[in-house]
């Protein structure tokens, strides 16, 4: 058995269509289908409304220590 997977937007008539790469075949398929959720995106002037907001303690990044040697990669 192969799979593929696939991201199509199904129009308003229900119909979903795809082709595959094999001909003159009887298959079996079994279609398994999981709604896509949009992507979050930040609200309206978030940036504006929280850019420069912090009132507590100024906040400083210590010194890093220095990165370790690796071995290479083969």
């Amino acid at each position: 058995m192969d799979s593929i997977k696939v991201k199509v937007q199904i129009g308003e008539d229900g119909v979903f269509s795809t082709r595959l790469p094999i001909t003159n075949q009887e298959i079996e398929a079994i279609v398994i289908y999981q709604s896509v959720q949009q992507k979050k995106q930040w609200s309206p002037h978030f940036f504006e409304k929280t850019c420069g907001r912090w009132q507590g303690e100024v906040l400083v990044r210590e010194p890093q220590p220095e990165p370790q040697e690796r071995e290479p990669l083969l």
